[in-house]
């Protein structure tokens, strides 16, 4: 019988891709795992239990930024350990729906801790899933070696192709040395979270620890959401036997991590918290990887036309997007097993069983 550690578990946004991930991983070492989520259609196809969520995970229906919603559910559940993963993620999406994603992400975050307080509940931790969206662009450096944070890239500089920063490169991202500076909504709302959160876990002697995720994919991600899954887009185009049309020129740059990999770092967290305060994490493959490269690896699992490069952009997107992985590895124990290829694959062949 697995020993119940965990406690009582209270999971926003469970029965998403990450959640139900978590689930398979954790449920059966909660005494109780429950998953409070909206079941949002842009990325639920109905708002029937989904198969991807465990078997012993509870599944409550409720809307982060209702009041009522929380009273009813702290009256009946005290959690020990809250992984916050509920949230609005289209980047692109958050600039036109600026309101939209405060509500939840921020809005919806404070409605959560007022709800604790009016229970008179203190869980013993928090788990964030943040954003590598809270760097922006992060750090770039000179030739002669000077580091400096560019901000967000202009329209006129992307109406004209300039799609680099002249005479700079790009550096990896880390907790440590990059400065969150968020050049989107959705950033500026992770960001928020963090920060509120914190807050709140050092007056109440509680324990947060943050994941700041780079691009999380794998089977189990929505694909009827064109807001957040750039692989499963790609994977379907491929699937069609059409060319994947691929932006700017090519050389956008991500570190797609492997659901499995993300599950896991929430797995060790959760055993690793600090009896107060916050910790925080970046979670990634550790492998810099180009959009075109990406596309390249899908199209040839499907045998697909070659990719080919649009000249296309959207306004508020970063150039580059990586991170340092090596202070996660030696503060969780952690190393990601996946890598993009294996990782791929395992997602055609998931999507190849999903309705169309």
């Amino acid at each position: 019988m697995t020993e119940k550690t965990l406690g009582n578990v209270l999971v926003t946004g469970g029965a998403g891709f990450i959640g139900s991930a978590l689930s398979q991983q954790l449920a059966s070492r909660a005494e109780r795992w429950v998953a409070f989520d909206l079941m949002h259609p842009q990325v639920h196809r109905s708002a029937e239990r989904p198969e991807t969520l465990h078997p012993d995970a509870e599944l409550v229906v409720g809307d982060v930024t209702e009041p009522q919603a929380w009273d009813a559910l702290f009256g009946s559940l005290r959690p020990d350990l809250v992984i916050h993963l509920a949230a609005e993620t289209g980047t692109a999406q958050s600039l036109h729906e600026a309101s939209r994603h405060a509500r939840v992400n921020v809005v919806g975050t404070t409605e959560l801790l007022d709800g604790l307080g009016r229970a008179g509940i203190v869980p013993v931790g928090f788990l964030l899933a943040s954003s590598r969206a809270v760097y922006g662009e992060g750090l770039w450096e000179h030739e002669d070696g000077t580091r400096f944070v560019p901000g967000q890239r202009s329209h006129a500089q992307l109406e004209r192709g300039e799609w680099d920063f002249p005479g700079a490169r790009p550096i990896l991202s880390s907790i440590g040395s990059t400065p969150p500076t968020p050049t989107s909504v959705y950033g500026a709302t992770k960001l928020a979270q963090e920060n509120v959160l914190s807050a709140w876990v050092d007056a109440h002697d509680s324990a947060l620890g943050i994941l700041r995720l780079q691009n999380v994919y794998g089977p189990g991600q929505s694909l009827i959401n064109s807001y957040t899954g750039i692989v499963s887009l790609f994977s379907q185009w491929a699937a069609e036997g059409r060319s994947i049309p691929v932006y700017e020129d090519g050389d956008i740059t991500r570190d797609f991590v492997y659901i499995d990999d993300v599950a896991s770092a929430f797995a060790l967290l959760a055993e690793r918290l600090p009896e107060s305060g916050a910790v925080r994490f970046d979670v990634g493959s550790g492998v810099s990887t180009t959009i075109m490269q990406l596309a390249q690896a899908i199209a040839e699992y499907h045998e697909a036309p070659e990719p080919h490069v649009t000249g296309q952009y959207r306004d508020g997107d970063v150039r580059f997007a990586s991170c340092d992985i090596a202070p996660t590895e030696r503060g969780l124990d952690w190393r990601p097993e996946w890598g993009l290829v294996a990782g791929v694959s395992a997602l055609q062949r998931w999507i190849a069983t999903q309705p169309a």
